[in-house]
C-alpha cells in the first residue's frame, strides 16, 4: 500500500496531479485547497498518500500535510462520508478548523461544504463526533478547556451570520471566508470578507 510519494510534478489539471517517481507516473486526486498549493510543473514535491482500494478500482489521494491525510482517513471511516465528500470537507475546513467545528457543534459551518444541507450537516456532526478518533487533529477534551474553544469558531460564525443576513449565498460566503484568520477581530474579518465579495471576478 502506498503511503507517500516524492517525485517531480509532471502535470496538473482539475483536481488531479501526475507525479513521476523513478520513471513511473502516479495519478493522484487532491482537494481544491491542495491543488492551489501545488508547486509549478517540473518542481519536486512530497505528498502523503491515501491508497483507496475497492473491488473495481484503486485510487490515490494526495495531501501536502500529514494531518490532512489523518483527517481524511478518519472522515471516510464515518458512515455516509465517501472520498469526494471527505475532500470537500477538508477543502472548506482545514483539520484545525474541523476540530473547532466539532467542538462547538457548528452546523452552519458544515453547511458551507458544497452539497451539504442542515439535515446532512447535523447527521455528520453526530457521526464525526462519535466515530472520529483523531488525537493529533481533533482533541475535544483539550478544546473544552481552551480559551479559544469558543472565541475561534465564534468569530467566523459571526461573520457567516452577518453575510447570510446581507443575502449572500452559502457558496459566496464560503469563498469569502476561506483562509481567514479565525482569531482576528470579527469586525476585521467581516470587512475582509466584504472586500472579497465586492472584488471583480
Amino acid at each position: 500500500m502506498i503511503g507517500s510519494l516524492r517525485g517531480i510534478l509532471l502535470d496538473r489539471g482539475g483536481n488531479e496531479a501526475l507525479v513521476e517517481v523513478a520513471g513511473v507516473g502516479y495519478r493522484l486526486l487532491l482537494g481544491p485547497a491542495s491543488v492551489e498549493r501545488l508547486p509549478a510543473v517540473g518542481a519536486e514535491l512530497f505528498l502523503y498518500v491515501h491508497h483507496h482500494i475497492r473491488e473495481d478500482s484503486q485510487t490515490l489521494y494526495g495531501f501536502l500535510a500529514k494531518e490532512e491525510r489523518i483527517a481524511f482517513e478518519a472522515l471516510i471511516a464515518a458512515h455516509g462520508v465517501g472520498p469526494k465528500l471527505g475532500l470537500d470537507i477538508l477543502s472548506v475546513h482545514a483539520p484545525h478548523e474541523l476540530r473547532a467545528v466539532l467542538a462547538s457543534d457548528d452546523v452552519d459551518a458544515l453547511c458551507l461544504v458544497p452539497g451539504v444541507g442542515k439535515k446532512t450537516a447535523t447527521r455528520l456532526l453526530v457521526e464525526l463526533k462519535s466515530k472520529l478518533d483523531l488525537p493529533d487533529v481533533v482533541d475535544l477534551s483539550v478544546l473544552a478547556d481552551s480559551d479559544t474553544a469558543s472565541s475561534t469558531p465564534r468569530a467566523l460564525a459571526d461573520v457567516r451570520e452577518a453575510l447570510s443576513g446581507l443575502g449572500y449565498s452559502n457558496d459566496e460566503i464560503r469563498m469569502a471566508i476561506v483562509d481567514l484568520d479565525a482569531e482576528a477581530d470579527p469586525a476585521e474579518l467581516l470587512q475582509t470578507a466584504l472586500k472579497r465579495l465586492a472584488a471583480p471576478r
